[in-house]
């Protein structure tokens, strides 16, 4: 039904209730804490809740007007697929969402494979599509990844990231941008975030969708917050954000984008508070770039009801906690922008293939963000092996914007702003490296820095330290222990594969330094595993060099 309800009944049939009221920005922390802000326009804000919220809300004393959610002013007939897949000008079922999703990875095995992540609170599918030139590889390169409507009745996102996938596929090897984004990218596409709000009268329509989940959960206030803490709505991880946070997580994702609607802005880091982003200069250049295209192909009045240049700074605009923004950010050391993409949250089908051709140019330029800037490989100076490395701008980050290189590969892309920079390079068992005065001249180059770090020949434990005195080592190998206390060292050396090589005898130490010497003329080249242990407790494992 299209008919206004009363609050009760809407929470009653859909889980949520969807209203308006009046009030000063003065209690937009206290309001955003209470219920899911959607909207500010002058002293109105728009707002969703669920019952508990909606509670909360009441003892506000505010006076509000119930609305009818946007899904539900439309007419369901125009929203069931009536083209072909490939018009994009339709709202596919649920089914036909699968289908697509399969399709893509049948028709071009070569450069897209399909990954379910996990499922929803009623078993449908979260599904990601990879992009890559090497697709069943993880290859020495920037993740990037496009999600959309994790709001669930926010869905112009979710037909123009079926339509990228489509686009991109369909133009590799054909447009030069898009191949060089394929070439030199892997990208992940999840058009649909949160299916359960999306489809929540049935999988055949979309007509009828929820903002929330089926728990009548917002998910874009369900993650950890770098100030509300690991639940700032009070609510445990739900199905979509557990499996949401557990991929990202095994991944090295360098820059994203969230996809919204019911306005048309660029929101940047942070939402959660008022200060700024030490790499606040670089996002407004990303959010400005991308306004400024879609203004130039979208028309007059396009991206312009929010702010006048198309983009905000989140806290700036609203403040909210659990966002997926702040978290990828701030937990993740990635970069994350909230685009909110469409005034309608539902627009008519028709208008699809409008947005795509305000859109598509911005998509694919904000995509190629994460091809500048510095990047390179951290690797082990002696074995050349790939390294887990911090990668810190001394005097510049702040609130965990440095980054880390890729544990699987070492590569690192730090995206940032024009400017001499000193950066800091640190891995556990290696000596720091801090090499200055990098230039990062434009947004059109990228730098290569590759770096090195030398094993660290100290390490402490406890009070109980180790000295490498030769390392690389030759005929002998030398070590030298500082002990807090008498006691008893052993020590076991082991070639790369496991295999034991050695094993001194058990050997009694008095506190204080002292030397230790092992033949290892019998050692061939190569990398060796020293572990020491101190009284049969206290233990540590170095890495050592035979030239």
């Amino acid at each position: 039904t299209n008919r206004m309800m009363n609050a009760e009944e809407y929470l009653n049939m859909r889980g949520e209730v969807y209203f308006r009221f009046l009030s000063n920005r003065d209690n937009i922390e206290l309001l955003s804490k209470t219920i899911s802000l959607d909207r500010i326009c002058a002293d109105t804000i728009y707002a969703y809740a669920n019952a508990k919220e909606f509670k909360s809300f009441l003892n506000l004393n505010l006076t509000y007007e119930v609305l009818i959610p946007p899904s539900l002013q439309i007419d369901k007939v125009n929203f069931k697929a009536a083209q072909a897949p490939g018009q994009w000008n339709y709202y596919p079922t649920y089914d036909d969402y699968l289908s697509l999703m399969d399709s893509f990875a049948f028709k071009y095995p070569s450069i897209s494979k399909l990954y379910e992540i996990g499922t929803s609170v009623e078993g449908r599918k979260l599904l990601y599509l990879k992009i890559s030139d090497n697709v069943t590889q993880k290859e020495a390169e920037p993740e990037f990844m496009f999600t959309s409507s994790i709001h669930g009745d926010e869905v112009t996102g979710y037909i123009l990231m079926l339509h990228l996938i489509d686009y991109l596929l369909s133009n590799y090897g054909k447009d030069s941008l898009v191949t060089r984004l394929i070439d030199n990218v892997e990208i992940w596409i999840n058009p649909l975030a949160n299916p359960d709000g999306t489809y929540k009268t049935g999988n055949s329509t979309v007509a009828g969708a929820t903002r929330y989940n089926a728990n009548s959960i917002d998910l874009n206030r369900n993650y950890p917050d770098p100030q509300g803490g690991e639940h700032p709505d009070g609510e445990a991880w739900q199905p979509e954000t557990k499996a949401t946070i557990d991929f990202m997580k095994s991944h090295h994702f360098v820059f994203s984008a969230n996809y919204h609607g019911g306005a048309e802005v660029l929101n940047y880091p942070w939402d959660t508070w008022s200060k700024a982003h030490p790499d606040s200069n670089w996002f407004k250049y990303v959010s400005k770039e991308y306004a400024d295209t879609v203004k130039k192909y979208g028309g007059t009045g396009y991206f312009s009801d929010i702010n006048p240049a198309g983009y905000t700074n989140g806290y700036e605009w609203y403040s909210l906690q659990g966002g997926r923004q702040d978290y990828v950010t701030y937990f993740l050391n990635g970069r994350e922008i909230t685009i909110e993409v469409s005034i309608p949250k539902m627009p008519s089908p028709s208008d699809l293939s409008l947005y795509w051709n305000n859109n598509y140019k911005a998509m694919l330029n904000y995509m190629n963000k994460c091809l500048f800037g510095i990047r390179g490989i951290v690797t082990d100076s002696i074995t050349g092996l790939p390294l887990y490395s911090k990668v810190e701008i001394v005097g510049h980050d702040a609130d965990n914007s440095f980054i880390y290189s890729d544990s699987v590969n070492g590569n690192y892309e730090r995206l940032i702003y024009p400017g001499n920079y000193n950066l800091q390079f640190s891995a556990k068992g290696y000596s720091d490296k801090t090499i200055s005065n990098v230039s990062v001249e434009n947004f059109t180059d990228i730098l290569v820095l590759n770096v090195e770090l030398v094993p660290s020949i100290f390490i402490d434990v406890k009070n109980f330290s180790i000295t490498v005195l030769t390392n690389p080592f030759g005929s002998e190998l030398k070590l030298k222990f500082g002990l807090p206390t008498d006691g008893i060292i052993d020590i076991i050396i082991y070639d790369i594969t496991g295999k034991k090589i050695c094993q001194p005898e058990s050997t009694f130490f008095n506190a204080g330094y002292s030397p230790f010497v092992i033949n290892s003329e019998g050692f061939g080249k190569g990398v060796y595993l020293c572990k020491i242990s101190f009284n049969g407790s206290l233990q540590e494992t170095i890495k050592l060099v035979k030239l």
